[in-house]
């Protein structure tokens, strides 16, 4: 194991096999010690030399790394220069080495401050037992690199739908907490908090005050911003900051905040430097403002302009309701004007007067209709009594009965002597038959005189005499 490290150290540079020759007398075999870190144990320790070479040796095996970050700490001595970098997102600091040959490469001096990316490779002491980052080579980041570097996260995000208008959510007409999350004691908060409470005095304010550049910027502003989206009091959240370079307002491009913004439920107005600044939370905010003065103009409403607008509308709405009422009375007036209005009794007097008419024609239309059936019934009357047989003895005929009380129509059929019964117009008689003619229209027979009184009688067969007696 040990040949193979010493090998491997060869590979890399390093010196393992000199070090194990250069043992002092008396040092352990390097055959007999264990080939591996979990295979020592207080019986069978590896030397000291032993675990150095090999930490170096896998040290120095990773390959070098190109990082990002801000020089914090600068330190030149003699041809060697002490660097210190700092991590742009989070507290992480690196000490770097730099020798002189890379330093005189750069076209321009570094500055605390500057921000840099740099090739590292680790570097293992194995004396002194220290881990040193040595830098081969170390670029500024320009603003045309940043700059780049912010377009294509932009557009990367644009792609992802973020940016969409469909997503921006509607500022509240009248917000009654605004939400500010800004820096300690910033212009930028007083230019809000001035502005708001001169356009509307009850506006109330819940503020936030954070870093806003640096580290920690992106960070502490997360933390506010989901604190002030979980309060129901709030209606619309601020963030506001004054101007400054590209490299101070680069935490409101970072990629962790402009999504975090994305997912608030609570609308959020941008408000970061002047016009011409133009950060990813812009694109992504609901309302983007130019400056924190006119942030607070958009947010919160005029209180005059408002008062003046009420004015406007309640003056519309009397005159609105007074047009109404006018327009009203005009038809009542009109309605009132009307005959069936005016006499109302009119309508009922029309109705009574058709009423009567009614009631006269249709007793006009019966006593018509009865006098006309009656005169029909007396034309039947008429007609039945024109026809009776009373109607024919009143002429003077008269009808001639048998003692069966049968009609004697033919004279033939009458014996002599047969008692006869006569209905006269007005009562009746009886008579006996003394002689019969044979047929109608031969001379008759002459009949014994009797001493009762005779009567003659019509008949088609007729009894030429009779006897007759009192009627009955």
């Amino acid at each position: 194991m040990v040949r193979e490290d010493r090998q491997t150290m060869n590979d890399d540079g390093a010196s393992l096999g000199t070090a194990i020759a250069a043992a002092p007398a008396g040092a352990a075999d390097p055959s007999s010690l264990p080939e591996t870190a979990a295979e020592t144990s207080a019986d069978r320790p590896w030397p000291l030399h032993v675990l150095s070479e090999k930490l170096k040796a896998h040290i120095e095996r990773a390959p070098a790394a190109w990082v990002e970050g801000q020089v914090i700490e600068l330190n030149k001595r003699g041809t060697m220069c002490f660097v210190t970098l700092r991590d742009i997102d989070a507290e992480i600091s690196l000490s770097l080495t730099v020798w002189g040959t890379v330093m005189d490469r750069l076209s321009i001096p570094l500055e605390r401050g500057s921000r840099v990316v740099a090739r590292l490779k680790a570097d293992f002491w194995v004396k002194s037992g220290r881990l040193s980052m040595q830098a081969w080579d170390i670029r500024p980041v320009g603003l045309g690199d940043l700059l780049a570097r912010i377009e294509r996260l932009r557009q990367s995000l644009a792609a992802e739908g973020l940016f969409a208008s469909h997503r921006k959510k509607p500022l509240p007409l009248l917000p009654h907490r605004i939400g500010l999350i800004t820096g300690r004691d910033s212009d930028a908060k007083k230019d809000v908090l001035r502005n708001a409470r001169l356009r509307w005095p009850a506006v109330e304010f819940e503020i936030r005050e954070v870093a806003v550049q640096g580290v920690s910027a992106v960070s502490q502003m997360r933390s506010a911003l989901s604190e002030l989206d979980r309060m129901p009091g709030v209606d619309v959240i601020i963030i506001a900051r004054g101007g400054g370079s590209l490299e101070d307002l680069l935490p409101f491009s970072n990629e962790d905040l402009v999504r975090a913004v994305s997912s608030a439920t609570t609308p959020i107005v941008s408000a970061i430097g002047h016009e011409a600044d133009h950060p990813l939370l812009d694109d992504v905010a609901d309302l983007r403002a130019s400056t924190p003065t006119d942030a607070a103009k958009r947010v919160v409403p005029e209180v005059t302009e408002e008062l003046q607008r009420i004015r406007q509308a309640r003056t519309q709405l009397s005159r609105c309701v007074a047009q109404l009422v006018s327009r009203e009375s005009e038809r009542l007036t009109h309605l009132r004007s009307r005959p069936v209005l005016a006499q109302p009794i009119g309508m009922v007097t029309v109705r009574h007067e058709d009423l009567l008419r009614i009631r006269k024609r249709i007793t006009t239309a019966m006593d018509s209709a009865v006098a006309r059936e009656a005169d029909r019934v007396l034309h039947l009357r008429a007609q039945v009594r024109s026809l009776s047989p009373q109607n024919t003895l009143d002429r003077g005929y008269a009808v001639v009965q048998t003692e069966d009380g049968s009609v004697v129509r033919e004279a033939e059929t009458v014996a002599p002597s047969s008692m006869l019964a006569i209905r006269v117009a007005s009562g009746r008689l009886a008579a006996r038959t003394v002689g019969v003619d044979g047929a109608p229209g031969q001379p008759g027979m002459s009949a014994p005189e009797t001493s009762s009184k005779k009567r003659p009688t019509k008949k088609r067969g007729s009894v030429r005499q009779t006897e007759s007696k009192e009627p009955e």
